[in-house]
């Protein structure tokens, strides 16, 4: 090789050659030994400047030297999927330099160098130590040097050469997207596409057949066939019925080589499908269909459902009904259900079991959509007989009338029949009905009813003017059955009648000014009546005959419902006379003619000059208007003060008042009374005295006045108790004793005290208790409902109340 001196290239004086190895099959040596002897292909040069080769250079003149060159390859060939024991000899590394004396290294690097292909470093044989396949990797790229073994200086340039896998057939066609799921309309033709299959072989296309397949069905004869080079799945056979059979399972196979004997195959399964078309009419599955269906079924309930088979599916099998002929064709509807397959039949009037027991229904189902190439297998539609039965339902009585409108007079007698209602039961066993009013509807009960022939009429007198309008249900019910009962509802409507005499509104009282002069109006008055007469109200008015002739007012009808007061004459005076009193007579215009006197009370007043009033005898309309405000104001301070000096007397009145007791000594024997809260002070002694808990039976009546107000009703407890005798002892037992009793004869005979206000009667403590009453006040019935003996047994604390109210260990007798 050459290379420019002036850029330091150097020459090389030897060639690294590539022999292949013997065991090379013959068609490979074959297939490359004639591109081979067309040149020499040498490895790839590379410059290699090391110092070896400069100083071999050094001496040498510029002039070019041709070097003889070995013979080169630069590619082998191996079959793939070796199989023997030993390590596959590929070719040999030899380099010119090499004398046999083992003074050069071979070194192999690149793909695959050391783990699949190894190198002898010495002799440069090199061996495939893994199994190859082409599917895996097709050709290996590889490069060789030659180095010196001692100093490792590169002898040769790295040439670079190639491996290639030669393919076998060792892979079957595959079909990579099986199991196949197609589908083909049913009564196709013969020939009709299905689905195309392809096989994938990972065997070399471009190297013998082994990639070239075949495809063949196994399994679907007649139905279906294959086409072998392009593998479309086609109808082999005509007319196929999904009806009768609807899937089909084809077995396909792909087969290398071309097909010939040895190749490799692999197959897969495709699941086809006839799809449904419109060839089948629909069909009702009976002749005649019985239903029945209550009377009392309200509108737009369900009777039924019919259903016209169709062997086909999906839309093909979508129904339309309708009814075309029949008795009951405006008494009943059909419509289609949600899936549009059946046909439901519902009420569309109400029915009767009386009026009409059974009804017939010709109904025609029909294919919604239909196929236009398929029409002479019609028609696609089918008839059949409904017949529907009515079942009679035990129903409520029925009123000739829902509704009743009744006018009445107010001035109706009791008994008067308003209307006779009438209700029959609408069954053919027309049971007996019985009639009532609810109750809720005519609570003040003006009306009643009579059970058995329905007449209403009045129980109680009527007043327009009260209750104008009655609205009230009339029931109606089956005798043998309770449960059935129908309702109507009655309005009766109070005429007016004129039984209310009119009267004067408002104005019964009038003034007239002490200035007035005859003639002068004084009060316009009208009148009302609760009455509502038809052409409206006309009131007539006049002075009752006993004041027609008085000398002091005159009255004036208007003609208009109202009247005027006038003035006869002047120079009125409060002084003569303050108050007037004028009857007034009031008739109506309607019959019978209602009348009233009304009295209107006249007051003389002082008036200003505009007649406004100031002042009248018995009460003031208004200030008089020269009151000043100083005046006002004086007249407000002088009612304070003595306001003021009232409540001062009454104050010191209260302070002065002397107690019950003068002497020091008794007051320790008043009522203690604790409070919780602040006290009245003095007054508390006197809201509670105990001496009305006692019963006075040492008092001699014949001292003084006995009270007369009312007396203790409830007996004290005391007259049940033994006591020590007052008249014989000293002690402080008799002295409480005897000053009780004392106290208890001044409040008898005192008739300025207060009343027994503090005794309360407890009738009803404690009643219905296990306990009985826990009152004390009506203890004293028996001697046996309370006993104090117990208190004997509480200790000195209580011996004062066991003295009073228990049983003293003494011989003496009691006081009372």
């Amino acid at each position: 090789r050459r290379k420019e001196g002036k850029r330091g290239k150097v020459f090389s004086n030897t060639t690294l050659c590539l022999t292949m190895g013997d065991r090379l099959h013959l068609p490979a040596v074959a297939s490359t030994l004639l591109p081979l002897a067309l040149g020499i292909l040498t490895l790839l040069p590379h410059s290699l400047q090391g110092k070896p080769a400069e100083e071999e250079n050094a001496g040498s003149s510029a002039l070019l030297q041709r070097v003889k060159r070995g013979w080169v390859w630069n590619q082998f060939f191996v079959l793939e999927e070796y199989t023997g024991l030993e390590p596959l000899y590929i070719g040999k590394l030899h380099s010119d330099m090499d004398k046999g004396d083992g003074s050069i290294k071979y070194i192999l690097t690149g793909e695959g160098a050391g783990t699949t292909f190894t190198i002898d470093d010495s002799t440069g044989d090199i061996h495939a130590i893994q199994r190859l396949d082409r599917e895996v990797k097709a050709q290996y790229i590889l490069r060789a040097q030659a180095r010196n073994r001692l100093t490792d200086r590169p002898l040769e340039p790295e040439s670079e050469f190639i491996v290639k896998i030669q393919d076998i057939n060792d892979n079957e066609p595959r079909f990579l997207d099986g199991p196949y799921q197609a589908s083909v309309p049913e009564m196709s033709k013969i020939g009709t596409s299905v689905i195309q299959l392809t096989a994938t072989d990972a065997d070399d296309p471009t190297y013998g057949n082994s990639a070239r397949v075949v495809y063949s069905i196994l399994e679907g004869q007649p139905y279906f066939s294959v086409d072998a080079k392009t593998g479309v799945v086609r109808v082999s056979l005509a007319d196929m019925d999904r009806e009768t059979r609807e899937n089909y399972t084809v077995v396909i196979q792909a087969k290398d080589m071309g097909g010939q004997l040895g190749g490799l195959a692999g197959t897969t399964t495709v699941n086809i499908t006839l799809s449904d078309i419109n060839d089948n009419p629909p069909m009702f599955d009976q002749r005649l269909y019985q239903m029945s269906v209550p009377e009392s079924a309200p509108v737009g309930s369900v009777v039924g459902r019919i259903w016209a088979k169709d062997r086909d599916i999906g839309v093909n099998a979508e129904m339309k009904y309708s009814i075309i002929d029949g008795d009951g064709r405006d008494t009943f509807d059909i419509s289609t259900d949600p899936t549009n397959l059946f046909g439901i039949i519902s009420v569309k009037k109400p029915l009767d079991f009386e009026t009409k027991p059974s009804y017939t229904l010709k109904v025609e189902g029909a294919n919604i959509h239909l196929d236009p190439s398929l029409r002479h297998r019609g028609p696609f539609k089918d008839v059949t007989i409904v017949h529907v039965s009515v079942e009679d339902v035990d129903e409520p009585p029925l009123f000739d009338s829902p509704a009743y409108y009744i006018e009445l007079p107010e001035d109706a007698e009791i008994g008067t029949v308003l209307k006779t209602v009438s209700a029959r039961d609408p069954d053919a066993a027309n049971n007996t009905v019985r009639y009532s009013i609810e109750r809720s509807t005519d609570p003040e009960k003006y009306f009643y009813i009579e059970i058995t022939s329905g007449s209403l009429m009045t129980v109680r007198s009527l007043d327009r003017e009260e209750i104008g309008w009655h609205n009230i249900t009339v029931l109606a019910m089956e005798m043998n059955n309770p449960t059935q009962i129908a309702s109507a509802s009655v309005a009766v409507r109070i005429l007016d009648v004129n039984d209310n005499p009119p009267s004067l509104t408002h104005y019964l009282e009038a003034y007239v000014c002490e200035n007035a002069k005859a003639g002068q109006l004084i009060q316009t008055v009208t009148a009302v009546d609760p009455d509502e007469p038809l052409g409206g109200q006309h009131f007539y008015y006049s002075l009752a005959p006993e004041a027609a002739s008085n000398p002091n007012f005159t009255l004036r009808d208007n003609q208009d419902n109202t009247a005027w007061i006038l003035t006869r004459r002047g120079g009125w005076s409060q002084q003569d006379q303050t108050v007037f009193y004028l009857p007034i007579f009031i008739s109506d215009g309607e019959q019978p003619v209602q009348t009233s006197t009304s009295t209107l009370t006249i007051r003389v007043c002082s008036c200003d000059q505009e007649g406004n009033v100031m002042s009248c005898n018995a009460e003031a309309y208004s200030l008089p208007a020269s009151l000043s405000r100083g005046a006002l104001i004086a007249i407000l301070a002088c009612i304070f003060v003595l306001l003021v000096m009232i409540l001062l007397m009454l104050s010191l009145r209260t302070h002065r008042k002397k107690p019950y007791l003068c002497d020091e000594e008794e007051n320790v024997h008043e009522n203690i009374v604790r409070y919780d809260d602040e006290g009245g002070g003095e007054e508390d002694t006197e809201a509670f005295d105990i001496a009305a808990m006692w019963n006075p039976r040492e008092a001699h009546h014949h001292l003084g006045k006995m009270r007369q107000d009312m007396l203790p009703e409830i007996e004290s407890l005391s007259r049940y108790v033994p006591q020590a005798c007052v008249m014989g002892g000293g002690s402080g037992d008799s002295n409480v004793h005897g000053y009780v009793l004392a106290k208890l004869l001044e409040a008898d005979v005192d008739p300025c005290a207060p009343p027994y206000d503090s005794l309360q009667t407890y009738a009803y403590e404690g009643e219905g208790s296990v306990a009985e009453s826990l009152s004390s006040l009506q203890s004293g019935t028996s001697n046996t409902d309370h006993e104090y003996d117990y208190l004997n047994d509480w200790g000195p604390r209580f011996k004062k109340l066991a003295e009073m109210y228990g049983v003293l260990e003494t011989n003496s007798p009691p006081m009372w």
